[in-house]
């Protein structure tokens, strides 16, 4: 089978087998509690991201790390990176990845399926010369890892019209790729190499259980905000007589229509059911349960709107806490695949840019500029750089105050001064001027 970026693979040369699909139940879960299977009940990854604090997790850290812009880095003799402005070869895919998304829908899309299925499946588009330039996020559900009998990793990518978005070249159907065209991020691989785990899944029974929650109120409230009751009736009523009976209060005293005035007759009895939110605490397990979806996405509860920021935490400190729990290991992930998935090589790297997420408030951040370059450890013009100013004459240079000096010098009042420079030698090889006549020269001309 000849593909598209020019790679041929021969059917029957090599066996493929599947990867183990243990670690793949996180599209569909079948059953959330006990008897929900004969119930035909299921819980879905679009049912759980409905509710609010597993959703601002997600979107949090998706958005968060798509507002990191890509760049390029080179490391110089000194072991000091800094952007390279001089290569262009890979801005190209950076800026434009492919011909529907930008470079922040990229890294957002990317990051969205990491911490859903715990698996990003970036294929490759490659020109005439063998350069990478295009890059395609695929729905997980369309790839199935495979191994060779020799060890080789392939993956077979199935498509349907309405979900190939890639181009015409690459036919809505069955296709099997060597590993070389893949960029696969995985995520705590506990059950096989290949198969990445969602942090979905640990969060999976504290949303279950608040969403429980929630939709129970939300039931209650639809009855009027009055708990629900039993109905009683003298013995000797049959069942087919209760049924009915059950169905015409349901349907005439229930959701809108609660709070109507009820005739019961046939010595009928209604004993409303008493409800106490302190007894079953509510509010307390819901709380527990978001701190655990917290956990699981290593986002501090703060972030999300949970709680009261810690005393003396500050707002920088707070970004730098959310980025070493919850960021630096996707911003490092997608960073290293980058450079090995377009062959990026030594002194180069590809990195994003954390100063979106790092930036301080102009005052600190004046501060701390202040102190850096008369620390001295910049020029000014690098700090007025900072604050998008314009570099001035003389500012390139680093100046140091000298106010310090030897204590032994000091005590005994004897500062030893550098000898002066010596004067210039005339351009006619004669001789020097003497310092005295200099002097007087200068003064002159003053």
């Amino acid at each position: 089978m000849k593909l598209p970026f020019g790679i041929e693979i021969t059917r029957g040369k090599k066996a493929l087998t599947p990867v183990p699909s243990s670690g793949r139940g996180w599209r569909r879960i079948l059953e959330p509690f006990a008897g929900a299977w004969q119930q035909n009940i299921e819980e879905t990854r679009g049912n759980l991201l409905a509710y609010p604090t597993l959703y601002a997790c997600v979107s949090r850290i998706n958005q968060d790390i798509g507002k990191l812009p890509f760049r390029v880095v080179r490391e110089d003799e000194n072991g000091i990176w800094s952007v390279d402005k001089a290569n262009t070869a890979y801005w190209p895919v950076l800026r434009k990845p492919n011909q529907y998304q930008t470079a922040q829908q990229f890294r957002e899309c990317w990051t969205l399926s990491k911490l859903t299925d715990g698996n990003t499946y970036v294929l490759k588009g490659r020109d005439a010369r063998g350069v990478v330039t295009r890059m395609w996020i695929l729905d997980p559900k369309c790839v199935m890892p495979m191994v060779s009998t020799s060890g080789d990793v392939y993956y077979q990518l199935t498509f349907s019209q309405a979900e190939n978005l890639l181009p015409e070249s690459y036919p809505a159907r069955t296709l099997i790729v060597p590993a070389s065209e893949i960029i696969h991020d995985r995520l705590n691989t506990f059950h096989h190499p290949l198969i990445g785990v969602p942090p979905l899944c640990a969060a999976y029974w504290p949303a279950v259980k608040n969403l429980r929650i929630l939709q129970d109120a939300a039931r209650y409230f639809q009855n009027g905000a009055k708990p629900s009751g039993i109905l009683t009736a003298p013995a000797g009523m049959s069942d087919d007589d209760a049924a009915e009976v059950k169905a015409y209060w349901n349907t005439n005293f229930t959701g809108e229509n609660a709070g109507k005035v009820a005739l019961i007759g046939a010595d009928l009895k209604y004993t409303a059911f008493s409800f106490n939110a302190s007894d079953s605490q509510l509010v307390e397990q819901m709380k527990y349960s978001d701190e655990q979806i917290c956990q699981a996405f290593g986002v501090p509860p703060f972030i999300v709107g949970l709680g009261t920021i810690p005393a003396g935490l500050k707002a920088d400190d707070m970004a730098q806490v959310y980025y070493q729990f919850g960021l630096q290991s996707l911003i490092e992930a997608m960073e290293n695949l980058l450079d090995d998935g377009l062959g990026v090589s030594a002194p180069q790297g590809i990195e994003l840019d954390l100063e979106p997420l790092m930036r301080m408030d102009p005052a600190k951040q004046a501060e701390i500029e202040t102190k850096l370059v008369g620390g001295p450890l910049k020029a000014p013009n690098e700090g007025r750089l900072r604050f998008n100013l314009g570099p001035l004459a003389g500012g390139d240079t680093i100046y140091m105050q000298q106010q310090d000096y030897p204590l032994d010098q000091v005590r005994l009042n004897k500062i030893e001064q550098a000898p002066p420079a010596p004067s210039p030698a005339p351009e006619d090889g004669g001789d020097p001027i003497p310092d005295d006549e200099m002097d007087e020269a200068i003064a002159d001309e003053a």
